[in-house]
């Protein structure tokens, strides 16, 4: 570190990132533009490295950039809605993730039920009765090619 703010190779190193991840992370938004040294080099401020680990949690967490970014804006606007904020975000995300466990749970059921059930080929499986594959259930649920208009 230098006397006036972190290098972009330091503060990659410091937040576990690397230089172009920050430089993308600016273009984005998520990091306002450093200022620069008398020799051009990017100097960013000590608690960018904090920052940084809040979108990489926030990321490992589930949420997109876009959503960090919005995340990070109502934090820096106190007075928003409650609706915006951590906890709401993190209840709606919680349903999202609790959905793909579901889901999950069902693929890997199903995957199990194949695997005892010996399918091998999934053209045959598919026209056998006994096959756990969901083939029949998926072709029902598919939504219909949309109709041609005559005109």
């Amino acid at each position: 570190m230098t006397g006036s703010g972190l290098r972009i190779g330091q503060l990659a190193d410091a937040a576990g990132v690397n230089s172009q991840t920050l430089r993308y992370y600016e273009r984005r938004g998520l990091l306002t533009s450093p200022r620069r040294s008398p020799g051009g080099h990017r100097l960013y401020p000590a608690d960018t490295v904090t920052l940084l680990r809040v979108i990489k949690t926030a990321q490992r967490l589930g949420f997109t950039l876009n959503e960090v970014a919005d995340l990070l804006d109502a934090g820096r606007h106190q007075h928003s809605r409650p609706d915006t904020g951590l906890q709401a975000r993190a209840r709606d995300k919680l349903v999202e993730v609790e959905q793909k466990l579901a889901d999950l749970t069902v693929i890997r059921d199903t995957l199990r039920a194949a695997i005892s059930a010996g399918c091998d080929d999934l053209v045959a499986c598919a026209g056998n009765s006994c096959c756990p594959l969901p083939f029949a259930e998926l072709a029902a649920t598919r939504p219909a090619a949309p109709e041609a208009r005559s005109g």
